[in-house]
């Protein structure tokens, strides 16, 4: 019949409850941490490479938006608090209308403000990127939901 838990068990139950304890300690930390707010709507530049003009565009989450031969659908938005390091990223679906043929999907990710080259939309004569995101102050809030 054995004592008790040997040197070895008494180790490991040692092991495993700071392991515990860092699993929660860090659990808490993630839960408490500020999150990225989804936006209503995603400010996005377009520049036509044929005219060299640059325009700014505001594209209302699940809303088909038209930009020259192209319509965009902004799946989500998020900007990190401004008290965190600065990230703003989109989720964008591109389409681009083509003469005789249903429009094609020519684009679909994540763009992100703080790299553009990271995950650009590769057009002859178009360049989306993403600049903003923006909250619609008449929307309520996710504590007043």
């Amino acid at each position: 019949m054995r004592a008790g838990p040997t040197q070895g068990e008494r180790r490991m139950s040692r092991k495993l409850s700071y392991r515990a304890f860092a699993i929660a300690a860090t659990y808490a930390a993630v839960a408490a941490a500020p999150v990225a707010a989804r936006a209503d709507s995603a400010i996005l530049q377009g520049l036509d490479k044929t005219t060299a003009r640059v325009t700014s565009i505001e594209a209302p989450i699940d809303r088909p938006v038209q930009y020259g031969r192209l319509t965009i659908i902004a799946r989500a938005c998020y900007k990190t608090p401004p008290e965190e390091t600065p990230s703003t990223e989109a989720f964008l679906e591109i389409r681009e209308a083509r003469i005789g043929e249903p429009p094609a999907l020519i684009f679909s990710g994540w763009m992100f403000a703080q790299s553009p080259a990271l995950s650009a939309l590769e057009h002859p004569v178009y360049d989306i990127w993403v600049v903003d995101c923006k909250k619609d102050s008449s929307s309520p809030s996710p504590s007043s939901r």
